[in-house]
């Protein structure tokens, strides 16, 4: 995965502060990254229990899936673009809390 720099001063025009579009990145990362885990899982659950006697099969189907999402792009990387694109809801319990 080749190295990209970032325009931050479009990451600041976004959330009006670096360091908080940063921190709204990461934690869309880890959103993303464990939404990912548990469909994966999920898949990979239903071969669990099988007889030896279709293993091969099962190690092809199973390897297919594996593939399929390593070849995703990671998570990081969606959450920039997303942020970039203007695709993420995110709120400041610091400004929430001067509205009230």
């Amino acid at each position: 995965m080749p190295v990209k720099s970032l325009n931050l001063e479009k990451i600041q025009s976004t959330t009006g502060n670096v360091y908080e579009g940063i921190v709204i990145m990461s934690k869309r990362a880890r959103q993303l990254a464990a939404q990912e885990k548990m469909e994966l899982d999920e898949k990979l659950k239903y071969f669990e229990g099988f007889e030896d006697e279709e293993e091969y099969t099962f190690n092809e189907e199973q390897e297919r899936i594996t593939k399929e999402y390593e070849a995703r792009p990671h998570p990081t990387q969606r959450a920039v673009k997303e942020l970039l694109e203007d695709n993420v809801y995110y709120r400041s319990p610091e400004k929430d809390k001067e509205d009230l």
